[in-house]
């Protein structure tokens, strides 16, 4: 693998985060195109949010990987902040190399620094071999997820 560096994502990102997005099988059939203005609208509320960034792996000017960290404050645990991890996914191309575990590391560096003291993430339960990469990552399978649809199915 070659030396990957990491940064935060801008909106002129939107476009290889969201091929990033739709390159998975589960994402291809739920993701939109790029150019829907509802991802940079998500992602302007996103930046307007505190502790809500995407972070990018990049392979020279080349977007190979990215993830949401979501910085949560709470009161349960004595007021821990924790780390969410969403939306993480490596360029099909670079699957296997380390991209994602390398991301998740600098995750993981990064809330550590700014304080969290937990770091969490569901994985859909179709995702077998992500499961068995946030293990290899050193998560623990400790609870169940439960979630609910919002929107009108109209």
């Amino acid at each position: 693998m070659s030396v990957l560096t990491f940064r935060q994502a801008t909106t002129a990102d939107l476009p290889a985060i969201v091929a990033l997005l739709r390159d998975d099988m589960l994402g291809a059939g739920r993701e939109g195109e790029a150019e829907d203005p509802a991802y940079a609208q998500a992602f302007a509320a996103m930046e307007a949010q505190g502790g809500n960034r995407v972070l990018l792996a990049c392979d020279g000017e080349e977007v190979v990987g990215c993830l949401q960290l979501i910085l949560i404050p709470g009161l349960s645990l004595n007021g821990m902040l924790r780390a969410q991890i969403e939306g993480v996914r490596a360029a099909a191309s670079r699957r296997g190399e380390g991209v994602g575990a390398a991301l998740v590391d600098e995750a993981l560096r990064r809330a550590h620094s700014q304080g969290a003291g937990l770091a969490q993430l569901t994985s859909n339960a179709a995702r077998t071999e992500a499961h068995r990469f946030w293990e290899a990552c050193g998560f623990d399978q400790t609870h169940l997820g439960y979630k609910m649809s919002l929107v009108d199915p109209a």
